[in-house]
């Protein structure tokens, strides 16, 4: 099997060759080239060059065209900072306050310099993978958006008592996530990854997700043209799977604190799993230790299929040697062959 083949005989709940690897690698290409960050990401073809020479090197599944987080940020005029060794974060929230957002206005995609970008390389990966790899875009849910546009604290204001103001915001996000995540469909990639952290209760209260930001996810993933899969950014799955498999997505990306074995049976033949590696921990990991996380995961999640290993947060952060990924990667060939090895 190819990678596309492995990916989406994991998705429809069959038992491909083996459990399909994704490698959430976005930042770390610029390391893998050995070019500061923000110079990496200026030029499409760094991260055309980079996401093939790590899709070989790791037998990874997945082209992963996520540049950064604020980059949605950046593309409605606000502020992105850069550093040697980590990935790139918003800086002050460009909305100042609620009477603000009503005189904010919808980025347009072909006018976005930074969004441009982001096409141009996954175009260039289309034309070299073909259909032989899935090559997953990003977007943020426009639930989740606000964070970085207007802070925390006053979005929680917006949720809770001012909703004029949060239903406008919504809209502008709604428009502006469908427009992105299409244009990246547009461009090449295969489906869109859709981040969401604040629909996991480590965040918002469930009854709270339930009445906005499940909502919105319904009607957002329903606009988009491709598949989409949720990721709730290390947040706990669980409580809300029910809720996300009622989206539409196709695929969790669930949590290293999540229980592996009843998340397992709640995602049975109804969504397909990603994660739960710990990617902070993995640092830190010894050879065994990453034998022992790979094997535990396939283990308890991989039966049937609808598994699909990656790390638990959505990009593998810089500090991870590349000898641990090589390690996960080789792991994932011993443990992960169908049929699976009884333990």
């Amino acid at each position: 099997m190819n990678s596309f083949e492995r990916t989406m005989a994991a998705i429809s709940h069959t038992e491909p060759d083996r459990v399909p690897l994704f490698l959430l690698l976005s930042l770390y290409g610029a390391k893998e080239m050995g070019i500061p960050i923000k110079s990496y990401f200026s030029k499409p073809e760094n991260i055309m060059k980079a996401q093939l020479k790590m899709k070989d090197k790791y037998r990874n599944d997945c082209i992963y065209t996520f540049f950064y987080a604020p980059i949605e940020v950046e593309a409605f005029g606000g502020e992105v900072i850069f550093v040697d060794d980590g990935p790139p974060n918003s800086g002050e929230p460009f909305i100042k306050s609620a009477e603000q957002i009503s005189k904010t206005e919808v980025p347009r995609i072909e006018d976005t310099a930074c969004l441009k970008r982001v096409l141009e390389a996954t175009a260039l990966i289309k034309r070299e993978v073909g259909n032989e790899t899935p090559i997953f875009g990003v977007v943020m849910s426009p639930f989740s958006l606000p964070v970085m546009q207007i802070g925390f604290e006053k979005y929680l204001e917006l949720m809770y008592f001012r909703a004029p103001e949060f239903e406008r915001l919504m809209q502008i996000n709604q428009e502006f996530c469908v427009a992105w995540a299409n244009a990246q469909l547009e461009a090449g990639a295969t489906a869109i990854c859709y981040f969401d952290p604040l629909a996991s209760p480590n965040i918002i209260e469930r009854d709270k997700y339930l009445a906005t930001g499940h909502r919105i996810s319904k009607q957002t993933i329903g606009r988009i043209k491709g598949p989409t899969a949720t990721h709730l950014a290390s947040g706990i799955a669980l409580p809300v799977i029910n809720d996300i498999i009622d989206t539409g997505s196709a695929v969790l990306g669930f949590s290293a604190e999540d229980d592996l074995i009843a998340i397992k049976k709640a995602a049975q033949n109804k969504i397909c799993l990603l994660g739960n590696l710990n990617g902070v921990d993995m640092v830190n990991w010894s050879s065994n230790k990453v034998n022992a996380e790979v094997k535990n995961i396939i283990a308890k999640a991989g039966s049937g299929g609808g598994l699909i290993l990656s790390d638990n947060h959505g990009e593998i952060p810089w500090q991870v040697p590349e000898s641990v990924l090589l390690e996960i990667s080789e792991a994932v060939s011993q443990h992960g062959t169908y049929p699976l090895k009884q333990v």
